[in-house]
């Protein structure tokens, strides 16, 4: 991972993919039932550009958006957060993608999604209306799955974004298998092993790759997924477990997950990723990465929509040095980012 530190870059993380307008239910209950929605951005690529230029790195994000309120919206709401957008591309014949959501967890039968995306203005990137210099100026390039998923052009950028190539950035990859988006839901999973192996540092739940591959556990995904550097496997309350390698040989770090009073269960593995590579561009030590990704998912895991503030670096730096035990009695609720960071008023006893 230290190869990141060396390059030159006009950014520090830049995150392509498709953001778009998303409506928030006003209250629990069934799509059919929900009287109003507020609106809202989500975007798995963007809500981690957000995270990260809310953290104090240079963040950048790269998509397309129709010619349309919706997209006028998404940029001006991104960039409030300090995300540069300017290669944000205006589509004059495609929408600005929108979808609806309910307030249940998405891990229930409850939740549902509507999304409004097909024919949008995202799913026409391609390596011909992507230039190179754009997603290519930063340290970091994050991705995920789900931009794949979008269209055969999509899936033809990821190709190439992720093909071997000199002095090229260390490439992010989130998994993010959404079975729901592929139109031959059987050919996803293995364009998705594909681009990861590919990758330099990749994020997987342990539940999408049984979905995905049909492998279970931390060290049969790595047997899967070899190549890349720096592999992390979360496994929901669990915790996540760290394959890095140095010299050719793997470190295995399992972080146990915090305590947190939930209160939407939505947008934690983007404010994971974030937290991972905040730390990661500041060369902390594996353990740390994964306290600072499980922290940054705390902080959204305590608010309603996708995104929010996080605590300040020093607060979570001090959180994320705890010892084991110090680390185990912590329970964060919400509000907590704006504690003063003193250990005691985020602890239980």
């Amino acid at each position: 991972m230290s190869g990141i530190a060396a390059r030159t870059a006009t950014a520090d993380v830049v995150c392509l993919g498709e953001s778009m307008v998303t409506f928030l239910p006003s209250r629990p209950g069934r799509l059919a039932d929900v009287p109003s929605f507020g609106r809202g951005i989500g975007g798995a690529e963007s809500n981690v550009a957000c995270a990260l230029a809310a953290a104090g790195h240079r963040a950048a994000w790269v998509g397309r958006v129709g010619a349309d309120g919706f997209g006028d919206h998404l940029i001006e709401a991104i960039a409030g957060y300090g995300v540069d957008t300017s290669a944000v591309r205006r589509d004059p014949g495609r929408p600005t993608g929108i979808y609806f959501r309910t307030a249940a967890d998405r891990a229930t039968d409850t939740h549902e999604v509507a999304y409004y995306r097909s024919g949008s203005a995202a799913s026409a990137m391609s390596p011909h209306n992507i230039p190179h210099e754009d997603v290519l100026a930063g340290r970091v390039l994050h991705l995920s799955g789900i931009t794949a998923a979008l269209s055969a052009d999509c899936l033809a950028l990821l190709d190439d974004l992720t093909a071997p190539r000199e002095n090229r950035p260390l490439i992010s990859f989130d998994v993010n298998h959404r079975p729901g988006l592929w139109r031959d839901g059987a050919t996803g999973p293995e364009v998705l092993l594909g681009l990861a192996r590919r990758s330099d540092l990749v994020f997987v739940g342990e539940d999408e790759a049984e979905e995905a591959w049909g492998i279970h556990g931390a060290h049969a995904i790595r047997t899967a997924l070899p190549e890349p550097d720096v592999l992390v496997v979360k496994r929901g309350p669990d915790g996540v477990t760290v394959f890095s390698r140095e010299a050719g040989r793997d470190t295995v770090t399992d972080v146990p997950s915090l305590r947190v009073d939930v209160v939407a269960a939505v947008g934690a593995g983007d404010a994971f990723a974030a937290g991972f590579l905040s730390a990661t561009l500041r060369e902390l030590p594996v353990r740390d990465r994964a306290r600072h990704g499980h922290l940054m998912a705390a902080a959204v895991l305590t608010v309603p929509g996708d995104l929010t503030g996080p605590p300040s670096r020093a607060h979570a730096d001090r959180l994320a040095a705890l010892d084991d035990e110090a680390w185990g009695t912590l329970r964060l609720g919400p509000g907590w980012t704006a504690a003063a960071g003193a250990n005691e008023e985020v602890r239980v006893t």
